[in-house]
């Protein structure tokens, strides 16, 4: 293994801060009892592969979509940190090429905190983009970031922090006039439950120094708690649907909440809308088809991608096993998928391959990182 941060540093780290164990059986993941929603397995689609990304690619996270069909991908290379972070663009011809490279060390950022780890990504109106930047370490509590990226004639021109002070700034979307993201470990302690949170900007917010503690900044708009310590992260995959409801999947407990919000933007009602002990593991990236409101989330513990249907019924769209080789991985078979993203009538896929205790993907990573498409209909 390289110099990389492997899920298990990244995980015991999480442990010494106090937010669980290290290490927890595989029976952990079974969720909570299920809420009126069923899982099933339906008929399993196969992924293929879209592409094989560069070589500076070790491993993919977040993606959004651009006019042009085009797919921004966010790398932070945790896998191998010899090579530095970077935003992949892939073209409707589904050719990938460097869209953004981070200068690393980041110009004007404290040491220890000056290599940028780009997550959620997600694009406004405007163009341009916003991007979590995860920090978190026993070493640096609340130095997790969001910044925007001003893009001019397809290119980065300047990033700006919109807010610091975030312990794990993860999921990001875009919704109007405002950016929400997740913040999946709101309290960095399990008492005996772990809570994370969703906050929200506006667009035109700029270097918004977060509260200390964090519980108490007034850009929270709802909180969740997260009963399972095998994997201490809480609010993680977070999208919209075409009537403006939130959605936000608990990643370590295998639960979807919906928020509504009332005329004045307030939060109208925070509800569990959807798990399925034993179907869905985990929740991560998602998106939302806006012609029917369905959703398609990255379970990335099950390595699988999971449909969820306006009413709140799981159904798996695609799961296979632990890759076995290079060679099967290069046919497309999801490599714990990180983020689904709708793209017209396929779901772009893409494959983290971080290994984590407790998840179906236990090789260590391979290259090359892929990206997987699979149909919708």
């Amino acid at each position: 293994m390289s110099d990389g941060l492997t899920r298990r540093t990244f995980l015991c780290g999480a442990a010494a801060a106090g937010l669980g164990a290290c290490s927890r059986g595989p029976e952990a993941s079974k969720g909570p009892a299920a809420a009126g929603t069923a899982g099933t397995a339906g008929t399993l689609k196969t992924p293929r592969l879209l592409c094989e990304l560069p070589a500076s690619c070790n491993t993919p996270d977040g993606m959004c979509l651009m006019p042009d069909n085009s797919v921004i991908v966010s790398v932070p290379n945790f896998n191998d940190a010899s090579a530095p972070p970077l935003l992949v663009r892939i073209a409707p011809d589904n050719k990938p090429g460097t869209f953004y490279a981070f200068p690393t060390p980041y110009p004007g950022l404290p040491k220890g905190a000056d290599r940028i780890a780009p997550m959620g990504i997600a694009r406004a109106p405007s163009g341009d983009l916003y991007l979590a930047d995860n920090q978190f370490s026993p070493e640096n509590k609340q130095k997790s970031r969001l910044w925007k990226l001003a893009v001019k004639d397809g290119a980065v021109v300047k990033m700006t922090p919109v807010a610091t002070g975030f312990n794990i700034a993860n999921g990001t979307a875009v919704h109007g006039g405002y950016v929400y993201i997740t913040e999946s470990t709101l309290e960095q302690v399990y008492n005996p439950t772990m809570k994370s949170a969703v906050m929200r900007f506006k667009l035109d917010e700029e270097n918004v120094a977060l509260k200390t503690p964090l519980a108490a900044d007034p850009h929270i708009i709802a909180t969740f708690e997260s009963k399972k310590d095998q994997w201490p992260f809480g609010a993680d995959g977070i999208t919209f649907d075409s009537k403006g409801n939130l959605y936000v999947g608990l990643f370590s407990d295998g639960v979807m909440y919906k928020i509504t919000f009332g005329p004045d933007g307030g939060v109208k009602s925070r509800d569990v809308f959807a798990q399925a002990p034993g179907t869905l593991i985990s929740c991560d990236g998602m998106s939302c088809d806006l012609r029917t409101d369905i959703l398609y989330m990255a379970d990335c513990a099950g390595n699988a991608i999971q449909k969820i249907h306006p009413d709140g019924r799981i159904e798996t769209l695609a799961r296979n096993g632990d890759v076995p080789d290079v060679a099967a991985k290069k046919t497309g078979l999801l490599d714990e998928p990180s983020e689904a993203l709708v793209r017209g009538d396929e779901i772009v896929v893409a494959n983290m391959d971080w290994p984590f205790e407790g998840f179906v993907n236990k090789k260590p990573y391979r290259m090359p990182a892929t990206i997987s498409v699979i149909p919708i209909g």
